[in-house]
């Protein structure tokens, strides 16, 4: 039996439900998420959003009567034709007009087909980022700062009551009772035993032991069981707490052959790849470089926004990288990632240098590469592209002799999403693939 609480939600105090039915129907949410981002912008892709879940993914069990069985009251209002007691014959095949599409009903205005859910930021990108991973995802020395934790460091004498370090107490408690020389219950209880078979048989030395019982009692009020120079309170102090950083570099051609679709198609990658970063990294930091036959580091508006005229050299933007990598971005601390947009175009004699420099110097320092070939809106699909660029073949050939570079070809808005699930997926779903 399920127990489905269909109030409304004020305030997030039916969290515990709410949370129940996303894993419920994690599968159908999941798809749903993957369509609605098809449709979305990327820049509404990190902000919650309604999605639509077919009726059937939140089906539940429930009780109803069986067709065709029992008896039943019913009240009709404005009935002119029946009175209290009449007996109104059952419809053949025991059924009415109720019930919606699917049910024998053949539909009708208020059958729901489908339910639609409100899922917050992080709820959105957990679904929509959660079968992807990247490759080799952190280095193990971090060297950014940012936040501060609280480590043990001890005991002090004072501080909260949840903080009592009661074993250390008690530790305390009983060396100083130990060296204080505190009579023990035990030996009390035996004298006080003595004293009364002296009183029974009235033994001549009871004064001297009712002296020592005495005695012995102001000594142990004296030294209590537990005094406050016993307490110890365990301590904490802040400590620098290095967390993870990467820098992500955009690459763009911006020479006259690149249109505004294919830069549009470029900025779309890089909006999913700074997402996809931030939620697995405390601090990212973007670099953009934009070339044509000369590179240079710019910022996102003048990336994404100017258009330059000239040839195209794409071995410029990698020694404009490789320097900057030199000079801020040390391969030991930072977790480096590339994305590089282009349509291909390249000078034929610039391919043995492109190839030098990621072989000797970018891809060594990088946890990941990926090309993404933009092409024309009215061109095939991605995975169909029959002509090979002269970018293109340079890049195979390095991805064939096994260096972990990633490409993919683009020409339509409906396609980024697909390749970069491909680029990123986890391995064990892409060999499940």
């Amino acid at each position: 039996m399920h127990i489905v609480d269909r109030r409304l939600n004020p305030g997030g105090k039916s969290l515990p439900n709410r949370q129940r039915f996303l894993r419920r129907v994690k599968d159908v949410a999941q798809r749903a998420v993957r369509e609605s981002a098809r449709e979305k912008d990327i820049k509404d892709l990190g902000k919650d959003g309604r999605i639509t879940v077919p009726g059937d993914g939140v089906r539940e069990p429930r009780f109803s009567r069986q067709p065709g069985t029992g008896h039943q009251d019913y009240i009709l209002p404005g009935n002119k034709t029946y009175v209290e007691g009449d007996r109104i014959e059952r419809p053949p095949g025991g059924g009415g007009s109720g019930g919606g599409a699917g049910e024998g009903g053949g539909g009708s205005e208020n059958s729901e087909d489908a339910f639609h859910f409100v899922l917050t930021r992080e709820e959105f990108l957990d679904l929509f980022l959660e079968d992807l991973e990247l490759p080799d995802l952190a280095k193990r020395r971090l060297a950014l700062v940012e936040t501060e934790g609280l480590r043990r460091a001890g005991y002090t004498v004072s501080g909260s009551p949840a903080n009592l370090a009661l074993s250390r107490t008690l530790r305390n408690s009983m060396s100083r009772r130990i060296a204080l020389k505190r009579p023990k219950l035990e030996e009390m209880q035996a004298l006080e035993a003595e004293v009364a078979r002296a009183r029974e048989a009235d033994d001549p030395g009871l004064p001297d032991l009712l002296l020592k019982l005495e005695a012995l009692r102001e000594r142990s009020k004296r030294i209590p069981y537990v005094d406050p120079l016993d307490l110890r309170f365990r301590r904490f102090e802040p400590y620098p707490k290095p967390i993870a950083q990467a820098v992500m570099f955009c690459l763009m051609d911006v020479s006259g052959s690149m249109t505004e679709h294919m830069k549009d198609l470029a900025k779309r990658f890089y909006i999913l790849l700074h997402i996809f970063l931030t939620r697995r990294y405390k601090h990212v930091e973007i670099v953009f470089i934009r070339h044509t036959d000369r590179a240079t580091e710019v910022d996102e508006e003048t990336f994404f926004g100017s258009r330059e005229t000239g040839g195209t050299l794409v071995s410029s933007a990698l020694v404009e990288m490789k320097r900057i990598v030199a000079e801020r971005y040390s391969p030991d601390d930072w977790n480096i990632y590339a994305a590089q947009a282009s349509d291909g175009d390249n000078v034929s004699s610039d391919g043995p240098t492109s190839t030098e420099l990621l072989r000797a110097h970018i891809l060594p320092a990088c946890q990941h590469f990926a090309y993404l070939e933009v092409g024309d809106e009215n061109g095939p699909r991605a995975g169909f592209v029959e002509h090979r660029t002269t970018l293109w073949r340079t890049y195979e050939a390095l991805a064939k002799a096994g260096e972990p570079l990633a490409m993919r070809k683009v020409n339509h808005r409906r396609d980024i999403y697909p390749v970069f699930r491909e680029l990123f997926g986890r391995k064990d779903a892409k060999a499940e693939a």
